[in-house]
């Protein structure tokens, strides 16, 4: 199962709080979808701090076609991929 990461970044709380609400998630594991916003103010700005924060932690960033099952699987309200 996939978990997703929502960054919050639509809250506007600012860079720190984008960073570390992605970086130190609990939800965060390998495979994890990251949610982002292109219209959020403060997101352009946290983007290489969370990108450096995740590869520190020995996460690799990859094109989400690369997460997303293809068949007999079914997705839950929360982005949460299940074998059907």
């Amino acid at each position: 199962m996939r978990s997703s990461v929502d960054s919050l970044d639509w809250k506007d709380y600012g860079v720190e709080s984008i960073i570390d609400t992605v970086v130190n998630n609990p939800h965060l594991g390998n495979g994890s979808i990251i949610l982002c916003h292109n219209g959020a103010k403060f997101t352009k700005d946290a983007l290489e701090a969370m990108i450096t924060g995740l590869q520190d932690k020995g996460y690799t960033i990859v094109p989400v076609s690369e997460l997303i099952y293809t068949g007999e699987y079914h997705m839950d309200h929360e982005g949460r991929q299940f074998k059907d």
